[in-house]
C-alpha cells in the first residue's frame, strides 16, 4: 500500500497569520510537523510526505529546510481539499492518505503508524484515532467547554471499532455517573483526535459531495462520511505525553514554548 502523508500549511490565518512560519523554539511550526512525518515516511516502506501550500513563501521555506512541497489552489475550501489536491498530483500515485495538520507539532509518530496498520489490515473507507478518557480529563475537558464549547470533539464507536458518530457536544451522556467512576478509571467518553487517513476512492468521494447538514451544524468534516453511509474506523490510541493538540494561536505558540522547554523537544528526539 503505497502511503503519502499531506501536510496541508495555509499562509492566512485570521487568527495567526503566517502560522506555518511561527519559530517556535527555534524551529518552525512547518518543520516541527515536517519531522513528523519524516520519521514515519523513514520508518515504513512506500511512505512519502509532502507539504501541500498555497503560498511561496512555505514553498521557499521547505526548500530550505529539505522538505518536499507542492503548490495547491489558494480557493481549496479545506486542509481535505488540500490534500486531495497534493495526492493527484504527487507523482507515487497514493492508495492511502494521511492528512497531518500543519498545526500540530506534538502529533505522536507512533499515531500516524496506527493508522497505516489499521488502513492495511482493515476496510474502512477513513481511520482516525480516538483516546479513551479517564475521569479526570474528562473533568479537565468539562470545565474546558465551559469556556470554549467548540473545543475539542467526542466519538462514540462500536465494539469494533468503527465510528458511529462525531460531535463537539461530549457524547454520550453519563447516567448513573458516581457508580461508573467506582468501576474503573476510565470514563466511557473517547476523544478524537484531528489526525485523518483516507483512501485515496474515499478522498475523492468526499470531495465530489456537499457539504452534509450535520457537518456544517457541528463543523465537523468527519461528518460528510457518515452522512453518506461512509464507514470511519476510530483507531484507539494511548494518550500523548502533553494534552496540546493543535497552535492556533499566538498565545498557544508561547505554551507549546514552555511545554518544549518542560518536557524536552521531540525534534531532538533519536530517529
Amino acid at each position: 500500500m503505497k502511503t503519502l502523508i499531506v501536510i496541508p500549511a495555509r499562509i492566512g490565518s485570521t487568527r495567526f497569520p503566517a502560522k506555518p512560519l511561527h519559530v517556535i523554539a527555534g524551529h518552525s511550526l512547518v518543520s516541527r510537523v515536517a519531522d513528523i512525518a519524516a520519521r514515519v515516511s523513514a520508518m515504513r516502506a512506500d511512505t512519502d510526505y509532502v507539504i501541500a501550500t498555497d503560498d511561496q513563501a512555505i514553498m521557499d521555506h521547505a526548500a530550505a529546510i529539505g522538505a518536499p512541497a507542492l503548490l495547491t489552489d489558494p480557493a481549496l475550501p479545506s486542509g481535505t481539499d488540500r490534500a486531495l489536491a497534493a495526492a493527484r498530483a504527487h507523482g507515487s500515485g497514493p492508495d492511502f492518505i494521511l492528512n497531518l495538520q500543519g498545526d500540530a507539532p506534538f502529533t505522536p509518530p507512533g499515531y500516524l503508524s496506527a493508522l497505516i496498520d489499521a488502513a492495511e489490515t482493515g476496510t474502512a473507507d477513513v481511520v482516525t484515532p480516538v483516546v479513551q478518557l479517564d475521569w479526570e480529563a474528562l473533568d479537565t475537558i468539562r470545565e474546558q467547554k465551559k469556556r470554549e464549547p467548540f473545543s475539542g470533539t467526542s466519538c462514540i464507536r462500536r465494539a469494533d471499532g468503527m465510528a458511529l458518530w462525531f460531535s463537539k457536544q461530549i457524547i454520550p451522556a453519563i447516567r448513573k455517573e458516581d457508580a461508573l467512576r467506582k468501576q474503573g478509571p476510565l470514563s466511557p467518553v473517547w476523544r478524537h483526535i484531528g489526525l485523518y487517513g483516507f483512501r485515496m476512492d474515499a478522498l475523492e468521494r468526499f470531495a465530489s459531495l456537499p457539504v452534509g447538514h450535520y457537518e456544517a451544524l457541528e463543523g465537523l468534516e468527519q461528518l460528510r462520511f457518515l452522512e453518506n453511509g461512509m464507514t470511519i474506523q476510530a483507531v484507539a490510541v494511548e494518550p500523548g505525553t502533553n494534552a496540546m493538540w493543535g497552535v492556533d494561536t499566538p498565545e498557544d505558540a508561547t505554551f507549546a514554548e514552555k511545554l518544549i522547554a518542560e518536557h524536552g523537544d521531540p525534534m531532538d528526539a533519536p530517529r
